[in-house]
């Protein structure tokens, strides 16, 4: 089965598939598998290599070797299957552009780069297909509503859309936001992009500016927003609210939910599947697994019983072409249920353990606690060059250890001064003064029960 290259026909395989049973859905996962492992032998150089030895025809993900991070980018160029990309020319023309975030590549091409959570940033390249999939796949499956007035609201008030990510790069979440700006000046008009990197003043006057109607971004900043609604700086009032990219708990979900009196929803992705479930009205999540195949599986990459906790999940993104992602370590410990969900879809549903960063909280100049988000912290320092892994712990108001791992031949000492200049502009700039940072002996040490590495922690 080839894949589907225009909106519509996706469209219509959708719906169709929305209303299939868990064997059909199964059946057309392993045809579309089949094709990609053919597509992926005959035009990828690494796959090539990777797959000798294995039958001509593979439709069952089991049979194929998982795939990792840092194995794929050190091969990137083998990796990918069109010719035209290099990694050197992508990083030189392309990435190094923060003007060109949005646009796509070449004319064709939608590239991400990961943020680096467990150590190893990726660079993502999307096909047209795949990124038809991801928009085709955000509308037509489960979704969290704010009931049947929900739809007369936005029509009534006007859809204005505000993200709240870490900026700076070419991040999933920025990018998939530049790229509906740069559609249209409507959706420009609509659309803003708000980087958690700036003072949380700044923010507040942005939003009480743009006054959003749909809210999207880390839970950690919708919480940081839900404490300026409540302290009466923030005056908005949005009617959904979307957080991605860390784990949203109960209370945090309840938190932001009656402070702002609107449905609160997340989704679970990545930037390699990035339409891999979507979440339905009882808040669970479906795997669009038409076109994403899901295994939770044990440390030895060995399939885990439905109900069962994995070590990690792997990911096998069915529609990407141009880099193939085939049985993909997440890093990801996941659940697959073995309960139909009640909202009657029949896609199947995984709860998973998310991302477990924490807010640290410093002291300003006349002693205001001021918070600053873990991603925006991580982001700062992923971008220092030469860091290679690291683990940022809050201390005390006034003190942060870091742990360091960096890059093979980067000289530690310049890459420690680089990364003590950077932090101390970026926590200036939020307003906070005086803050020691440690250089710990220690390296970044990963959890030890579900071993992703937790980048910042708040002792």
């Amino acid at each position: 089965m080839r894949t589907a290259t225009s909106i519509p026909a996706i469209i219509v395989d959708s719906l169709r598939v929305g209303r299939a049973g868990p064997d059909a859905i199964t059946r057309i996962q392993r045809q579309r598998l089949a094709s990609l492992v053919r597509h992926a032998r005959t035009a990828s150089p690494y796959y090539r290599s990777l797959y000798r030895g294995l039958p001509d025809n593979v439709d069952d993900a089991p049979l194929l070797p998982p795939v990792g991070k840092r194995d794929l980018m050190a091969h990137f160029d083998d990796w990918v299957t069109d010719p035209a990309i290099t990694l050197s020319a992508l990083k030189n023309d392309f990435l190094d552009d923060l003007q060109l975030v949005g646009y796509p590549y070449l004319g064709k091409y939608h590239v991400m780069t990961t943020s680096g959570t467990t150590g190893e940033p990726a660079i993502v390249i999307h096909d047209r297909d795949s990124w038809n999939v991801l928009h085709v796949l955000a509308r037509t499956r489960p979704h969290p509503l704010a009931g049947k007035g929900d739809g007369r609201q936005l029509l009534t008030r006007g859809i204005r859309v505000a993200t709240l990510y870490a900026t700076g790069g070419h991040y999933g979440g920025v990018v998939l936001a530049e790229s509906v700006r740069h559609r249209s000046a409507i959706l420009a008009r609509r659309t803003r992009v708000l980087s958690v990197l700036q003072p949380v003043g700044e923010l507040v006057r942005e939003l009480n500016e743009f006054q959003p109607t749909m809210l999207g971004g880390y839970p950690s900043a919708m919480l940081l927003l839900a404490g300026e609604q409540r302290a009466g700086r923030l005056h908005i009032d949005p009617i959904r609210v979307i957080c991605a990219g860390e784990l949203l708990t109960d209370a945090m979900r309840e938190e932001i939910r009656t402070t702002f009196d609107c449905v609160v929803g997340e989704g679970y992705a990545a930037t390699e599947a990035p339409a891999l479930s979507l979440q339905c009205e009882h808040q669970r999540f479906h795997v669009n697994a038409d076109w994403y195949a899901l295994e939770p599986v044990d440390a030895d990459y060995r399939p885990v019983p439905l109900g069962e906790t994995s070590d990690t999940a792997l990911v096998t993104n069915l529609a990407n072409r141009v880099q193939p992602i085939i049985r993909y370590d997440l890093g990801d410990r996941v659940t697959m249920s073995s309960v139909l969900c009640p909202c009657g879809s029949r896609l199947p549903t995984v709860q998973v353990e998310g991302r477990t960063n924490d807010v640290l909280t410093f002291e300003s100049r006349d002693h205001q606690s001021i918070s600053v988000l873990p991603l925006a912290l991580a982001s700062v320092i992923e971008e220092t060059p030469g860091v290679h892994r690291f683990q940022a712990i809050g201390t005390g108001p006034t003190s942060l250890s870091l742990r360091l791992e960096t890059e093979p031949g980067a000289a530690a000492d310049a890459v420690w001064q680089d990364l003590d200049q950077r932090i101390e502009g970026f926590l200036t700039e939020l307003g906070v003064a005086g803050v020691s940072i440690e250089h710990s002996a220690d390296a970044p040490q990963p959890d030890p029960r579900s071993g992703k590495l937790r980048q910042v922690v708040r002792r």
